[in-house]
């Protein structure tokens, strides 16, 4: 295949190197974290493909306008009109019930970093799936983009999120001084 082709020839040449768990064998929320720099996407294809992985990916409606639309959609890509963002969940189940096995790629710290918290729509869609959650991470320090542990959400907003600040704690990024901390604004509310 074409995917698998590019991700060992970008592999061989990067000077980042592949590391972690295996690819997941059930579909799974795969969060690409921390998210700072648009080269943290190029990162999670080449992932995803040298691992086999099916991605999709959700991105704002305005990146698939004109002739960017195919490209991305080609890429894996599920545009969310944030007028209904019900309809991604939908679209989510119905793969999951029709047996597919893939792993949608969301980056839960928004766009590129800078927010005070993570975004919690990756939790809300794991738990009304019933997905696990995948730790994607890309980290500059040790120059290493991979799989971490697979996770099961127990509904306990604060202790799913220890475990997964606990993973990511020493993980920087492309660039690091854009990393936000994992946090949801839920477990403010908690608190």
């Amino acid at each position: 295949m074409l995917k698998g082709f590019l991700s060992r020839v970008y592999w061989a040449f990067s000077r980042w190197r592949i590391a972690g768990e295996p690819a997941p064998a059930r579909p799974t929320i795969l969060l690409g974290a921390p998210h700072t720099s648009n080269w943290d996407f190029v990162l999670m294809l080449a992932i995803a493909w040298r691992l086999g992985i099916e991605v999709h990916w959700l991105g704002k409606k305005s990146l698939f306008h004109g002739w960017r639309g195919p490209v991305m959609r080609r890429l894996g890509g599920i545009p969310v009109d944030r007028e209904d963002p019900g309809r991604v969940v939908a679209d989510v189940v119905q793969q999951v019930d029709a047996g597919a096995v893939f792993g949608l790629v969301i980056t839960p710290d928004g766009t590129r970093g800078g927010n005070a918290y993570w975004k919690s729509g990756f939790y809300r869609i794991a738990r009304q799936t019933g997905m696990p959650v995948t730790l994607g991470f890309v980290d500059r320090t040790t120059m290493t983009a991979g799989l971490g542990p697979t996770v099961e959400l127990t509904g306990d907003v604060a202790s799913d999120m220890d475990r997964i600040r606990e993973f990511y704690a020493d993980k920087a990024g492309v660039r690091p001084q854009r990393r936000t901390e994992p946090r949801l604004r839920e477990e403010t509310v908690a608190d």
